[in-house]
C-alpha cells in the first residue's frame, strides 16, 4: 500500500472526520489534518467554540454583527441555515450548501467576524479555538435534518438558560423564535420548509406554526426530564449513508479530485459574476488590459466579486490586471469611504475630507 493511500485510510477509519485513538498506530505517522467531506446539496451540523473557551459574544450587538456576517457568506456562498443558535462561548448552525464549499464559506465567515470582533473590542489574534466541528448530515428527508434542528433548538434547555416552565421562545439568539413568526419578518437566509416538513406541518402558516410551536414545548419537556440528547461524532444519518461516504474518503481518485472540483466551483462563480459585469459594463475581456487598475468599472467589479465570492484578494486583484492585493484594498477603501461620504451629504451631512 503506498503512503496516500495508508494516509487516507488512516483518516477515514473510525470517524473520517477526526482522528482517533481506534486508528492503527501504524498509519499515525501519515495523518496531518482532518478531513472535510464536501458535496453539492449536503447538509451540516457545525460548532465552534471561543479559544480556550472564552466569549465569541460579548453582547447582543456582537451576536447581531454574527448574524449580519452569516448573511453575508450566505450571500457569497449559497448557503441556506436551517437553524442556528448562538450561545455565549460558541455557536451552532445548521448549513445546507447547494456547491460543495464549506471550507471556503467557513474560512471566510470564521475570519471576517474574528476581525469585525476584534475591531469592535480593539483587541488581536485569534477568537476560535482551532478548527470548527462539522457533523455531516443526512438530507434525505428521512427525519436526520428534524434531529439536528431540534437539538440545537434545544441548546439553550441542555444549559440550563431556561427554568423548567419557561416558553423555549424566551431563548432569543437562536432561529427557532423565527420559525414562529411570519416569513416577512425572517432573515431572508433562513430556510423553514424543509425542518416544517420533516415535523409533519404542511403549510407555513399560523396554524402550522402553532403546531411547530406545542411540539417543540413537548421536546422541551422531554429533555428537562430526561437525559440531554447528545450527537455522534461526524456523520447523523442512515447505515448506507455512512457507508457512501467512507466509500468516498477512501477513493483514491475522488481524494484527489475533490480540492481541484471545490476551487473549480469558486472560481466559475467568480467567472460567471465577472461575464456578467462585463456585459452590463459593455466590456469585452481584453477591456479589462487596456484600463488602468484603478478604473471605477474594475472597482465595481472587485467590489461584487468580494460581496458574492469566497475569492480572495489576491485572486480578484490579478484576475482584474489591478495590481497588488494591496492596491486593491486600498481602492476598495476609499470607495467605501466616498460611498458614505455621498450618503451623508445626501442626508445634509457636511463631508470634511479634502
Amino acid at each position: 500500500m503506498d503512503f496516500a493511500k495508508q494516509s487516507v485510510i488512516c483518516q477515514a477509519w473510525g470517524s473520517v472526520l477526526s482522528i482517533d485513538n481506534s486508528c492503527p498506530a501504524s498509519h499515525a505517522v501519515f495523518v496531518a489534518r482532518k478531513l472535510r467531506v464536501q458535496y453539492p446539496g449536503a447538509v451540516y451540523h457545525l460548532m465552534s467554540r471561543g479559544d480556550h473557551r472564552e466569549d465569541i459574544f460579548r453582547d447582543d450587538d456582537d451576536r447581531r454583527l454574527f448574524l449580519k456576517t452569516v448573511g453575508e457568506a450566505c450571500a457569497k456562498t449559497g448557503w441556506q441555515i436551517h437553524a442556528y443558535c448562538l450561545m455565549r462561548n460558541h455557536f451552532h448552525l445548521v448549513v445546507e450548501t447547494p456547491e460543495p464549499n464549506l471550507v471556503a464559506g467557513m474560512k471566510w465567515l470564521l475570519g471576517t467576524y474574528t476581525v469585525r470582533f476584534n475591531r469592535r473590542h480593539r483587541l488581536s489574534g485569534h477568537l476560535f479555538s482551532g478548527r470548527y466541528k462539522s457533523l455531516v448530515v443526512d438530507g434525505s428527508g428521512n427525519g436526520y435534518l428534524k434531529t439536528v434542528c431540534d437539538y440545537v433548538h434545544l441548546n439553550p434547555v441542555r444549559a440550563r438558560l431556561l427554568r423548567p416552565g419557561q416558553a423555549l421562545t424566551d431563548f432569543h439568539w437562536s432561529s427557532y423564535g423565527s420559525y414562529l413568526t411570519e416569513p416577512g419578518k425572517r432573515w431572508p437566509w433562513l430556510r423553514v420548509d424543509r425542518l416544517f416538513g420533516e415535523h409533519g406541518i404542511q403549510r407555513d402558516s399560523v396554524a402550522g406554526r402553532l403546531e411547530f410551536e406545542k411540539r417543540m414545548e413537548l421536546r422541551k419537556l422531554q429533555e428537562e426530564n430526561g437525559p440531554g440528547a447528545k450527537m455522534p461524532a461526524w456523520c447523523l444519518g442512515s447505515e448506507d449513508f455512512r457507508k457512501e461516504l467512507l466509500a468516498q474518503m477512501v477513493n483514491l481518485d475522488g481524494a484527489g479530485r475533490f480540492g481541484v472540483e471545490i476551487r473549480e466551483v469558486a472560481e466559475q462563480k467568480a467567472e460567471r459574476v465577472l461575464a456578467e459585469e462585463l456585459r452590463i459594463l459593455g466590456w469585452n475581456e481584453s477591456e479589462l488590459s487596456r484600463r488602468r487598475k484603478g478604473d471605477p468599472g474594475k472597482v465595481r467589479i472587485a467590489k461584487r466579486l468580494r460581496r458574492e465570492t469566497t475569492m480572495t484578494l489576491e485572486w480578484i486583484a490579478q484576475r482584474l490586471l489591478m495590481g497588488t492585493k494591496t492596491h486593491l484594498t486600498h481602492l476598495l477603501y476609499w470607495e467605501q469611504r466616498e460611498g458614505v461620504g455621498a450618503k451623508l451629504e445626501g442626508k445634509g451631512v457636511v463631508n470634511t475630507r479634502d
